[in-house]
């Protein structure tokens, strides 16, 4: 089983990456939020891997940080998810956001993740409310950022055509690093965010 890869990216789509090492390309599947991590084609990457074995394929997932693929690992395991949709999740929302509107059985967030219906939200509630792993991620003071303010920028990105995993980022970034100010000044941090 291959848990790790580390060489240089061969190709680069959102999705989909080939990683050549010494000579050999692995195919992986990634959600956005590791692709938009990586740098250039060519440049040396390492990536947490999930060998993921059918009977007709191996298919290989990669990911930047132990927290998304715990979270993946977790998210297979509910009935009705599969790899597939697993990395949709993982794409359409920040993975420390995931596992806190679990936690906190939040059906309307989870719901507007792109192919998380109703069903498939409540089932990921009461599988996995109480076995994810704890987000390392926090906000500086210790509580959670405030909801409206996270949620106006997050949809001021959005309105701005900015993809949702890149605009969460940018936002968990500034609310993280914020000393007051009002709702222009972190948009237009995390407009500086995004930019970097």
């Amino acid at each position: 089983m291959i848990a790790h890869l580390r060489g240089r990216l061969f190709e680069k789509q959102p999705h989909r990456l080939i990683i050549d090492v010494e000579g050999v390309g692995y195919e992986l599947f990634v959600p956005l939020s590791t692709f938009y991590g990586l740098g250039e084609v060519g440049s040396v990457v390492a990536l947490r891997v999930h060998t993921h074995v059918r009977e007709d394929a191996l298919v290989l997932y990669g990911f930047a940080t132990r927290l998304e693929q715990d979270v993946f690992e977790r998210l297979i395991g509910v009935s009705g998810i599969g790899p597939k949709v697993a990395l949709a999740v993982l794409s359409g929302i920040e993975t420390p956001e995931l596992v806190r509107a679990i936690e906190r059985a939040d059906l309307a967030r989870l719901t507007s993740i792109p192919g998380v219906g109703k069903k498939t939200a409540e089932r990921m509630v009461l599988e996995l409310k109480d076995r994810l792993p704890a987000p390392s991620v926090d906000t500086g003071s210790g509580e959670p950022a405030p909801s409206a303010l996270r949620d106006d920028l997050l949809s001021a990105l959005i309105n701005l055509g900015y993809h949702r995993p890149l605009a969460e980022k940018a936002v968990e970034s500034v609310l993280r690093n914020a000393r007051g100010g009002d709702f222009e000044q972190h948009l237009k941090s995390a407009l500086r965010e995004i930019a970097r």
